[in-house]
């Protein structure tokens, strides 16, 4: 689960993470009121769910109240474009007014789980206010990293090491190691997948701000953190996933035509890479998980089909805890019950397949059977291109 930066900033707070002094307002006249609290100048930021807010225009420096009351104006209510949200953008509907800080020096803090040697890994770079893509592709060096033993937890020596890898003056060596702790604390205790601090500036005052933040969430966790579970923006969602949601289906969606319903997240990246190859592009990841019911099957035929680009249906199907028969019944209801007019295309293989493919041809619906993956895949690819 994802949140916005005045979300964040309020978490992080928390365990002693500085971050600037600031408000959220909804309209511009809010937005006046709370640049006449602070005093400017003040900077108005956007609050979506995606980063490059700055290029894209969702940034602005008000250096009287008038200026914060007008750029919350064109903020608020844009349709935000930048790298990360596509060229549909994402729509506006609060900024963040923060007391401008005098900057010195931005540099990168970040934490990630390292799933290649399963451990938490803090991250800083020199390179801060810069994507830390475009700095691992292009300067890699310039990326320190900390793995640390979850059984003990990052150490203090260990983001020393990091502040001496920043050039960090000595005199503020001490802040820079508490912020790294502060960092750590929030990661760890509120199930954090990812926590970026894009840039951490020095002002010139001396003081380690966290002048942007970004954290995710293990949606596995949010049981554990009710404060946090609140904080979820539905409207930053896509609608579609948000309902999956409900049903205990993982859903993403993808700008192809073919729909796709398959058990297990490795055979679901299998099944589109197979699409790909055989020239059709997935409109959908779907994975029903491995125990659904014929209710679930139902739900997610009908998610499939409240994307208006989707020509027609893949069910890839490998029965284990979840039976061929069982899955092979919800399609048939499915099917039925929501009269499908797209061409369906389906592979069953394990448990109970002979009884799955018997409850099918007995149907007598028009369902395309498919005896591999790879045949799967070429004849949905084919009934795709051929439906109107």
């Amino acid at each position: 689960m994802n949140i916005h930066e005045y979300q964040a900033k309020s978490v992080l707070a928390k365990y002693g993470v500085a971050v600037p002094r600031g408000k959220v307002a909804d309209t511009p006249a809010e937005a006046e009121d709370i640049a006449k609290e602070f005093g400017t100048p003040v900077v108005v930021k956007a609050q979506i769910h995606a980063g490059g807010r700055g290029k894209g225009g969702g940034v602005k420096l008000a250096k009287t109240h008038d200026e914060a009351r007008e750029y919350a104006k064109q903020i608020i209510g844009m349709n935000l474009v930048t790298h990360q949200t596509g060229p549909q953008g994402k729509k506006v509907k609060r900024v963040l007014v923060e007391q401008a800080s005098a900057i010195k020096r931005e540099l990168y803090l970040g934490m990630v789980i390292d799933r290649a040697v399963s451990r938490v890994v803090m991250m800083a770079s020199t390179e801060g206010g810069m994507e830390i893509e475009t700095v691992a592709a292009r300067t890699p060096e310039k990326i320190l990293k900390e793995h640390f033993d979850p059984a003990v937890g990052l150490m203090p020596y260990q983001a020393r090491k990091l502040a001496f890898g920043l050039n960090i003056p000595p005199e503020l060596t001490g802040k820079t190691v508490k912020f790294m702790m502060g960092l750590y604390n929030a990661f760890v205790d509120t199930d954090c997948s990812l926590a970026e601090i894009n840039p951490l500036v020095i002002t010139e005052g001396g003081d380690i701000i966290a002048l942007d933040a970004k954290m995710n969430f293990d949606g596995n966790g949010l049981f554990r953190h009710k404060d946090i579970q609140g904080m979820r923006d539905f409207d930053e969602e896509d609608p579609t996933e948000t309902e999956a949601s409900k049903y205990d289906i993982t859903y993403i969606s993808l700008d192809g035509n073919i729909g796709c319903m398959v058990n297990g997240a490795g055979l679901a990246m299998a099944a589109m890479d197979m699409i790909k190859m055989s020239g059709g592009s997935p409109a959908n990841f779907l994975d029903v998980g491995g125990g659904a019911s014929t209710e679930q099957v139902t739900n997610a035929f009908r998610l499939i089909l409240s994307d208006p680009k989707v020509k027609a249906i893949l069910v890839n199907i490998f029965g284990g805890i979840m039976r061929c028969d069982v899955i092979a019944e919800g399609v048939v209801l499915a099917v039925r019950t929501l009269g499908l007019k797209v061409p369906l295309v389906v592979r069953l293989e394990g448990t109970n397949v002979e009884k799955g493919r018997e409850i099918l041809a007995a149907s007598k619906l028009n369902i395309i059977s498919a005896s591999d993956m790879k045949d799967a895949a070429i004849k949905v690819v084919a009934a795709a291109g051929q439906a109107k």
